[in-house]
């Protein structure tokens, strides 16, 4: 059994106390992964942990699949930890850039490296990803957090992942 955190997934963020979901949704904007933590955590050193939980079944016998085709993010995963995890992997990543990292990476001259490249085209898709986080959102007890422990709390984003994959599947 997994112990809970000391903060109990509450941290202070310019909005006050908060918590974090952080997910990550197949294709259609279904959640695979689901973990909670604190409000002033960043995106991308969860991501790491994130990957390391995604166990997608396959249809026949088999592993389960844990490394996707691409992996659509904003411009918060765009480190080069996330992008050098990405490429040890083999997984695409479709992340641009941000204008500070772009701007230090010119900065540098040669030293700096290449641009980095993505698909814009595929980068549009990622507005699954942004609907998956809204309609995870639409409980009331999620988006005020009545929950003391973060253990409940991730129950409760757990169990609203299964009413999306339930409402998803039944025609």
């Amino acid at each position: 059994m997994r112990a809970e955190p000391r903060d109990h997934a509450i941290g202070r963020s310019r909005g006050g106390l908060s918590t974090k979901i952080h997910q990550l949704v197949d294709g259609r904007g279904l959640p695979l992964v689901v973990l909670v933590g604190a409000g002033q955590a960043g995106d991308s050193p969860m991501f790491p942990v994130l990957m390391d939980h995604l166990r997608v079944a396959r249809r026949g016998p088999g592993r389960p699949r844990s490394r996707p085709d691409r992996v659509r993010g904003d411009k918060a995963y765009s480190s080069r930890a996330t992008r050098h995890h990405l490429r040890s992997r083999g997984i695409v990543a479709v992340i641009p850039e941000p204008s500070d990292q772009r701007g230090h990476r010119k900065r540098r001259g040669a030293r700096g490296g290449r641009p980095v490249g993505y698909d814009y085209d595929d980068y549009k898709g990622r507005n699954v990803v942004e609907r998956g986080f809204n309609e995870t959102k639409q409980w009331r007890g999620l988006a005020t957090r009545y929950d003391k422990l973060a253990l409940t709390y991730r129950g409760g984003v757990v169990l609203r992942a299964i009413t999306l994959w339930l409402k998803a599947t039944t025609p």
